[in-house]
Order: structure tokens, then sequence, then C-alpha cells
């Protein structure tokens, strides 16, 4: 994988970070995703993709557990990926598994509305 800096955002109220994990990449969200992490956001997810692509990844988990709050604006970017994804050729398409926090209501309204984009593609689990 390239260098993890590449793959990882730190701000005060947000993290994001990639790891990959046998033939899947992990992407773990903690914090809020709010305005002050939508440039972040919309810079890694196509940076993560293209990482998928080039390693040729079966899924990238999702990992919502520790993310206290996501604003609509990195719904929007959670969206543009998806339909990344969408547009692939079948061979080079891969799953997407949100791992939420059942406690978190939002969460599971959320993620929910989230898989209608691509139910063929995309899993929830808490």
């Amino acid at each position: 994988m390239s260098a993890a800096s590449d793959l990882s955002v730190s701000l005060r109220d947000f993290s994001a970070n990639v790891r990959a994990e046998g033939r899947s990449l992990v992407l773990v969200l903690s914090g809020n995703a709010d305005m002050a992490a939508k440039d972040s956001l919309d810079s890694l997810l196509p940076r993560m993709h293209a990482e998928a692509l080039r390693i040729g990844v079966a899924e990238v988990q999702v990992d919502f557990r520790n993310l206290e709050f996501m604003n609509s604006s990195c719904f929007k970017s959670f969206v543009s990926w998806i339909s990344e994804i969408g547009e692939l050729e079948r061979s080079k398409e891969y799953k997407i598994r949100l791992l939420s926090n059942a406690e978190m209501h939002w969460q599971r309204r959320s993620l929910h509305a989230l898989r209608c984009f691509a139910v063929d593609l995309i899993s929830v689990e808490s």
C-alpha cells in the first residue's frame, strides 16, 4: 500500500484511517464528520478507491462504530465514491461493508439510506 499518511486524516474532531487486511481495505472513522472534515474526506475517498483498484480488493469495510456524527455534505462524499464503483466494469467492482454502532440510531437510518444507492454492492452490519 502507499504510505499510510496518504490514506489517513487526523483533524481535531475527526479521524479516518485506511489499512489493508487480506483482500480488503478497512476505513475506520471516528469523531465528527462535519464541514471541517468534508474536504479531507473528499480527498481521502478517491485515494482509497484508487488503492482498492490498484491492489484488486474484494471488499472495502467502512467502520462507522466510533463516528458520533456525519453531516449531509460528508454523506455526499460517500455517494460520489459509491457512484464511482457503480461505473466500473463488473470485473473491477468491489463490495462495501458498512459497520455501524447499533446504539447510534442515526447510523442505522443513514447507513441503510446510503445502501439504497447500490444494494448489490453494499451491506450494513451492526
